[in-house]
């Protein structure tokens, strides 16, 4: 607050900027949600769309089994039931992975797709191994089909086996695609003076978010108490006052941890409570088990793989805040620890299991924000480790990865007024001989696509 004193009378104090600075490793989450992932809305309920782009998939599954017997020359790919070739997908029209399959509306005319297939030279015998053949789609996908299936007229292209390459297949050959069986759009391929193709596009999702009103007062003090000169730190008000503001600071985070984010109508206003990234990212994003006895950095790799996938929209990094008995797993060394499991000692592979076939590096370093942070550099990405006091008690086994750039911390600010955190001083009656004051805040978290978000949880 500069050389402002707080002893101005009806004062309103912007203090927005500055409260993260307050003991920033008792808070680590709202510090660096001040500092680098704040972003003020002008409406208490406010609204965001998430964009997961769909290029980047537009995978699919074969839904029937069928046999074809092939003639491997240019024409329709007709199975011998004169069935199309049915497929559906994982994941729906906004790009959000689901459990119920449903109609892949990326599928046109004129795409070329690769499908997993079975082959038989003979026309009857299958090779055991998966082979993989490459088809034109020939005619517009007939979408209804059959609720979420779609169906498909291919035209044969090229059949390959991976590992070996090319198969030229002999004449009473049969090609076999499976339910289940992968496929993939790779590309299209159209005649020269050939007319414009259909399109198609992906979905916005909308999601919204709400602003919670903190409050703490400064309890009352009388004129008396205030001129009173107390034992330990004379001006009792003052101490107090400052116990009150980290107070507050608390609340937002623990509000920003935990909250369950609800818009209630009341008698006397809305009561709006802000989402906290652990429950939503329980409900709506990914969470992996590890166990402290048996995990290794195998283990833990193989989650990563899932975490940082590229179509979730991830950035790369994560902030991961840990508990600090999490946090003292990590740290420790040994062949059956995390790090004994990923850093082996000059770098070279051991018998006894400490081997650094990964190359992983893990830096202790000192964090921009006043933090300890643990840096662990993946092969897939980077993960930025920090001690969360909060997570203790029940939450003593947790560790969230948070990816920043999905995250926003939301400060109700519009038409000129802010309602960051300020103080306002003086708020007792006129008549009262004594003075209160409160501190206020009122903003919300936003977090956009939980499935780049990730709750670690050890046993």
């Amino acid at each position: 607050m500069s050389s402002s004193s707080i002893n101005d009378s009806r004062r309103m104090y912007n203090f927005g900027e500055r409260v993260a600075e307050l003991a920033p490793a008792q808070s680590p989450f709202f510090v660096y949600l001040s500092k680098v992932a704040k972003k003020s809305t002008d409406d208490p309920v406010f609204k965001f769309l998430e964009q997961r782009h769909q290029w980047q998939r537009r995978n699919f599954e074969i839904e029937t089994t069928n046999e074809v017997a092939s003639t491997y020359s240019v024409g329709a790919f007709a199975y011998l039931t004169g069935d199309k070739v049915l497929v559906d997908c994982l994941y729906d029209k906004y790009g959000r992975a689901v459990t119920t399959a449903v109609q892949p509306n990326f599928l046109l005319n004129k795409q070329l797709v690769r499908l997993e297939c079975k082959y038989a030279s003979d026309g009857s015998t299958y090779a055991a191994g998966v082979h993989h053949a490459t088809f034109k789609i020939t005619a517009d996908p007939d979408l209804a089909t059959s609720g979420v299936k779609a169906g498909l007229i291919l035209e044969f292209i090229d059949l390959s086996s991976p590992g070996v390459g090319a198969v030229t297949p002999a004449a009473a050959s049969k090609i076999k695609v499976e339910a289940d069986g992968k496929g993939q759009v790779i590309g299209s391929a159209f005649a020269e003076g050939s007319t414009d193709p259909e399109g198609w596009k992906d979905e916005m999702y909308d999601r919204e978010g709400y602003v919670q009103i903190f409050k703490t007062a400064i309890p009352m003090f009388s004129g008396t108490a205030m001129a009173t000169r107390y034992r330990g730190k004379a001006d009792e008000y003052k101490r107090v006052w400052q116990e009150k503001l980290m107070e507050h600071k608390m609340d937002i985070e623990h509000a920003m941890l935990y909250g369950i984010g609800s818009d209630d109508s009341t008698a006397t206003g809305p009561i709006r409570r802000s989402w906290g990234i652990l429950p939503y990212t329980e409900r709506f994003g990914k969470v992996k088990s590890f166990t402290y006895a048996s995990s290794t950095y195998d283990d833990f790799l193989t989650a990563m793989e899932d975490v940082f996938a590229p179509e979730s929209g991830n950035s790369g990094n994560k902030l991961v805040l840990a508990s600090r008995k999490v946090i003292t797993w990590l740290n420790k060394l040994g062949t059956d620890s995390f790090l004994g499991n990923t850093v082996a000692l000059g770098h070279t592979a051991t018998t006894s299991g400490g081997s650094n076939a990964y190359g992983i590096d893990v830096q202790n370093v000192k964090g921009a924000f006043g933090h300890s942070v643990s840096t662990v550099n993946t092969i897939y990405g980077n993960l930025h480790f920090v001690a969360e006091p909060l997570f203790r008690g029940m939450h003593e086994d947790y560790a969230v990865m948070i990816d920043l750039k999905n995250v926003n911390y939301r400060p109700l600010a519009g038409n000129g007024v802010s309602r960051d955190t300020h103080i306002i001083t003086n708020v007792q009656d006129n008549n009262l001989d004594g003075r209160k004051d409160i501190i206020l805040t009122e903003a919300g978290l936003e977090i956009q696509l939980p499935e780049t978000h990730c709750i670690l949880k050890w046993s």
